[in-house]
């Protein structure tokens, strides 16, 4: 088994749900470049993959991702520029990952059970949806290393509202996860033994959906979301007069005026 496949496990269900779970536990699945770069390159494959309907993202050990590596940022800072190349080339893979998750056509689920911290809490906000074991936590504790969590800000402050995150990163202190359901950081938490089902559960019910109509969805979400009230309402009008158009919303209307099941052809 090579190097890759032991911190990067891959597995992908007859139901299309891909399950891309973190295996560095040494490491405490920290987001290196060499674990960015994986996470980047299976989303990119599974965004061209139709038979990919849904991805979770998981992780093994108590440690959902610690997030970047201090070692390596440290061991850094011996190269002539003090690090200056390295540390711009992490940040931009890491904003280049994230950016990816919002942009791939399937809707990425994190499945957190453990330990989420900077980066790695910006991960978990990165994601279209998060279920969270009840034993789970999240923090951004830059602040307490001298090192403010500035891009895991971009995340967490469009997910939770201003005086919250602010509260995160100012303080640097842990949130458990009935804090960070509360203030939208996570969708609900499950029982620890619970997490894994729970979250396939939800992968397969969004897998049965037409696949087109999702990605559809998903899409305009995110762009109407840095619009103004006015332009929003235009580009989402247009939005569905196009998904009108499309065979699935013909078979799914007509199926729910014949009362039966649509056949979707996900296009």
């Amino acid at each position: 088994m090579s190097e890759d496949i032991k911190i990067l496990i891959k597995e992908k269900s007859d139901k299309g749900v891909l399950r891309l779970v973190m295996n560095n536990l040494d490491y405490k699945n920290a987001l290196s470049n060499k674990m960015m770069s994986m996470l980047e390159d299976e989303i990119k494959v599974a965004s061209l993959d139709k038979s990919t309907r849904v991805i979770v993202l998981a992780a093994k050990g108590n440690v959902f991702s610690s997030g970047h590596d201090l070692k390596e940022i440290t061991a850094a800072r011996e190269n002539k520029d003090s690090g200056e190349e390295f540390y711009q080339d992490l940040f931009d893979s890491c904003s280049a990952l994230m950016q990816l998750i919002v942009s791939s056509p399937q809707p990425i689920i994190a499945e957190v059970d453990g330990v989420a911290t900077a980066a790695g809490c910006q991960l978990v906000a990165s994601c279209d949806l998060a279920i969270a074991s009840n034993e789970s936590r999240f923090a951004t504790p830059g602040v307490n290393l001298g090192l403010f969590c500035s891009t895991p800000m971009v995340a967490l402050s469009r997910n939770v509202n201003k005086k919250n995150a602010m509260e995160m990163l100012l303080t640097g202190d842990f949130i458990d996860a009935s804090k960070a359901k509360e203030i939208g950081l996570i969708n609900n938490l499950v029982q620890k033994e619970e997490l894994t089902l729970e979250v396939t559960k939800l992968a397969e019910k969004i897998a049965s959906k037409s696949s087109m109509t999702v990605s559809t969805g998903k899409q305009a979400f995110y762009a109407q979301a840095e619009m103004d009230l006015s332009a929003a309402y235009k580009y989402t009008s247009e939005v569905m007069k196009d998904n009108l158009l499309k065979h699935d919303a013909k078979e799914g209307i007509n199926a729910f005026i014949e009362k039966k099941s649509p056949e979707w052809k996900d296009e």
